[in-house]
């Protein structure tokens, strides 16, 4: 076991950046991040958990898991308003923003007005600074990220498998030329990245100030189109020819898809028996958690499961009910991250089809699993996602995710039967099945059990319905924009959710240590 030590019992709130209230149409690592940590802190929370923050891909629907890249950060997050107290933009800037709406994101519109702001900000930075220098020196993917969006900018768009073939398979000379034709361009992709690294050592610097802990995400796949994939061609299952991946990722048919979900991501060559393949592949892993526990103090690793084995999806296959499982890389893997990084802190995912073996695997590393309470109420009384049939205190305890409807539009979907209503109010010890309260009714059931931990999507803490989801499995427009007024993050919401924290030893000053098993 490698996981860091038991903490003390806490909570915390699920809220992607880009969710979060702005004058700019998005979320961002400014103003709007600082406000809500301080809104945590006024509700006893001590913890944040948001979504990856990698660049977005507008051709699958700006989802954080199909980013261009598992290292880079969103140029969409930087803050103009800290591009201002740092002298790059001009405070008439601002002004010129668009009208934005209040409770989504339009991705394309917010894109154009930050990259008129971020060209500004470039005019008036100094890449000869030794700030930009060192940073562009200690960031080893910074020069392929930089030349990758170059690229995309230079092909309109094409997936890199598209590009010239030269270029596609990284002939050396073919990279070199390119390098010095735009050099210029991949400086202001550099700089993009060295504000945002910036901006966030910033925001973290204010969550340890309000004694906050950040947990990121750490999407166990990368999207096909993807500097990840382009670079590092030889750790991922691909046709030699065409570049294709010959099998994809997914999952098979669950609770959320009657076909499964097909995700299309390439998958890695974990069963290669070439051991220079197996080195870079564990090395390409170690920076990946390197980078992310650079900037969050936790990380869910998404897709838990797919380290003790995957689902293998033939990619000519639409849907993934044809598949096979394949065994994954295990503890060895871990115990290999650990050896260069120490020990971490870690949440696994471990939602869905789970074996023996997947649980065996993580409570030999020690790391918390998943409860959510959306999953407990079916007919079942031995359903391990009821409070009172948990067996550890090494658990987070939700009740919905990102993925998962909103508590009170689920509890007035047509998922749920009358008696299976009733029977949910009955657990909270509530003698009606009125849906007004559901969400408060869940957040008290968690707040009362032994997990360790309680996180709750925010829509669910403001009792939102199903209008302000995050996004449906299975769908591939319409996700990822919801975002949240600033009137809705009143005085008494955060009171309120301080007297239910306090009342259950979970206020971040006032937690007391939980015991494990």
């Amino acid at each position: 076991m490698r996981a860091l030590p038991p903490q003390k019992r806490g909570s915390g709130i699920l809220a992607h950046i880009t969710s979060l209230p702005s004058p700019y149409g998005i979320g961002d690592l400014g103003y709007s991040s600082h406000t809500f940590l301080e809104f945590l802190a006024r509700a006893g929370q001590g913890h944040w958990q948001f979504l990856p923050t990698g660049p977005g891909n507008p051709v699958f629907d700006n989802s954080p898991y199909m980013s261009s890249s598992a290292f880079a950060g969103s140029p969409l997050l930087i803050s103009p308003d800290l591009l201002l107290e740092n002298g790059l933009i001009k405070e008439s800037s601002l002004k010129t923003a668009p009208v934005f709406s209040e409770f989504s994101t339009d991705f394309p519109q917010v894109s154009l007005y930050k990259g008129k702001i971020l060209q500004e900000a470039f005019f008036n930075f100094s890449p000869d600074s030794q700030q930009f220098i060192t940073f562009k020196e200690d960031t080893p993917w910074l020069d392929d990220y930089s030349l990758f969006m170059v690229l995309k900018e230079e092909f309109q768009g094409l997936g890199w498998f598209d590009w010239p073939a030269e270029i596609a398979t990284r002939r050396p000379e073919a990279l070199a030329a390119l390098r010095l034709k735009h050099h210029d361009r991949m400086e202001y992709y550099a700089f993009e990245q060295f504000e945002f690294f910036r901006q966030w050592q910033i925001l973290r610097a204010k969550a340890r100030k309000e004694n906050i802990k950040l947990i990121g995400d750490i999407p166990i796949y990368v999207g096909w189109d993807s500097v990840d994939v382009w670079a590092n061609q030889e750790i991922f299952i691909l046709d030699p020819e065409s570049l294709r991946p010959i099998h994809v990722a997914g999952v098979p048919p669950d609770y959320f898809s009657a076909t499964g979900q097909r995700w299309g991501n390439p998958l890695y060559k974990w069963q290669s028996s070439d051991e220079n393949i197996q080195k870079k592949l564990t090395s390409w892993w170690i920076e990946r958690f390197r980078t992310v526990f650079q900037m969050v103090d936790t990380a869910r690793i998404d897709h838990f499961r797919g380290f003790e084995a995957y689902w293998s999806i033939p990619e000519e296959e639409e849907t993934a009910i044809e598949g096979e499982w394949l065994k994954g890389p295990g503890k060895l893997f871990f115990d290999k991250i650990f050896s260069a990084l120490g020990p971490l802190d870690i949440i696994a995912e471990d939602l869905g089809i789970i074996t023996q073996e997947v649980t065996i695997l993580r409570r030999t590393l020690g790391f918390p699993g998943m409860k959510v309470l959306q999953f407990a109420f079916d007919d079942n009384p031995d359903n391990p996602f009821l409070p009172h049939n948990f067996t550890s205190s090494n658990c987070v305890v939700y009740t919905g995710t990102h993925d998962n409807d909103t508590t009170v539009g689920w509890f007035l979907s047509d998922h749920l039967t009358p008696s299976q209503r009733w029977r949910i109010k009955k657990n909270v010890n509530q003698e009606d099945d009125n849906p007004s309260t559901i969400h408060k009714d869940l957040i008290y059931l968690a707040m009362a059990s032994i997990g360790r931990l309680t996180i709750f999507p925010l829509q669910d803490i403001l009792g939102f319905g199903n209008d302000c989801k995050m996004n449906s499995p299975g769908t591939s427009k319409g996700n990822w924009t919801w975002r949240c007024a600033p009137r809705f993050l009143t005085e008494s919401l955060s009171s309120w959710l301080r007297a239910e924290t306090d009342l259950f030893g979970r206020c971040a000053e006032k937690a007391v240590n939980t015991l494990l098993p």
